[in-house]
C-alpha cells in the first residue's frame, strides 16, 4: 500500500484520479496518465511529487513515447493500473448502426480492449522484473449483467474480465499480482455529466475509500476487488437471480 511507484492511466480525472489521489496520500510516487496536458498539469500542481504525463490511446507512438519515458525515469515501476476507458449507448436497432471503423462499436473496442493490452504489453516486462509488482485493470459491473444499451461497452468490460483471468494463471509463478476493479454505478463523467450528480450512483470518494480497505486487507479472493454494490450483479447468474436482474435493469 505504500512505497510504490505507480502509473495510474486514465488518471486524470473520475475514479482514475480518486485512485492516484488515495494512492499519494499513503506516500507513493504516482504517475498518472491522460489525454489533457492542461489537467495534468493542474493535478501535478496541486499535488507535488505527483507526475502527470500525456497518453492518447489512439496514438500508438504516444504509448511508445510513455513507455520509454517511465523506463528512463522510474525504472522502480511496480504497480500498473490500466483504467481508461470510455463509454458510448448504441442503438443496434437502428437503421443506421453499423460497426465500422469510424463507429461507436469500433472506438470502445480500440479504448476498452486493445487500449488495456497495449498498455500491459508495454510495461509488463517492467514489473516482472521487480521482487513484486501488481497489475489492475478497471472492468466494470456490468460485465457480470450488461444494460443492452451499452451493448459494446458491456461487452467490453466481459472481455477484460475473462482475459485477467488469463493473464492471472499465466503469470502464476511470475510475483506480478493481477487485479481486476469492477465498478457499479459510480459518479463520473463516463456517460456524460449527469451521471456525476446522479443520486443513484456511488460517490467516486466512497467508492475509491472502499477499495483501498480492500486492498489494505487483502481481501480480493480470485484477484477480484468488490466492493459491497458489486456482489448482487457479479453473483446473479451463481445464485440463480440472472434474469430477473437483467429484466430489472433492462425494463421492456
Amino acid at each position: 500500500m505504500t512505497g510504490n511507484t505507480i502509473l495510474i492511466t486514465g488518471g486524470s480525472s473520475g475514479i482514475g484520479r480518486a485512485l492516484a489521489e488515495a494512492f499519494h496520500d499513503l506516500g507513493n510516487r504516482v504517475i498518472v496518465t491522460g489525454r489533457r496536458q492542461a489537467l495534468l498539469d493542474e493535478i501535478a500542481a496541486a499535488r507535488p511529487g505527483l507526475v502527470g504525463l500525456p497518453l492518447d490511446l489512439d496514438a500508438p507512438a504516444s504509448l511508445q513515447d510513455l513507455a520509454t519515458e517511465v523506463r528512463a525515469r522510474y525504472p522502480q515501476l511496480n504497480m500498473l493500473v490500466a483504467n481508461a476507458g470510455i463509454s458510448r449507448a448504441e442503438d443496434m436497432a437502428a437503421d443506421g448502426w453499423d460497426a465500422s471503423a469510424a463507429s461507436a462499436a469500433q472506438a470502445l473496442v480500440q479504448t476498452n480492449i486493445m487500449g488495456v493490452l497495449q498498455v500491459v504489453a508495454a510495461f509488463l516486462p517492467m514489473l516482472k522484473r521487480q521482487a513484486h509488482a501488481t497489475v489492475m485493470a478497471t472492468s466494470s459491473n456490468l460485465a457480470f449483467v450488461p444494460r443492452a444499451d451499452f451493448p459494446t461497452y458491456c461487452a467490453s468490460k466481459a472481455f477484460l474480465h475473462s482475459w485477467l483471468q488469463s493473464l492471472r494463471h499465466q503469470l502464476r509463478k511470475v510475483p506480478v499480482e493481477v487485479l481486476e476493479l469492477a465498478p457499479p454505478y459510480v459518479q463520473t463523467e463516463l456517460t456524460g455529466e449527469q451521471q456525476a450528480g446522479d443520486p443513484r450512483a456511488m460517490p467516486v470518494a466512497v467508492y475509491v475509500a472502499e477499495v483501498m480497505a480492500l486492498l489494505a486487507q487483502g481481501a480480493h479472493e480470485r484477484g477480484e476487488v468488490l466492493v459491497e454494490r458489486d456482489k448482487a450483479r457479479r453473483w446473479a447468474e451463481r445464485d440463480g437471480r440472472y434474469e430477473a436482474t437483467f429484466a430489472a435493469m433492462n425494463p421492456g
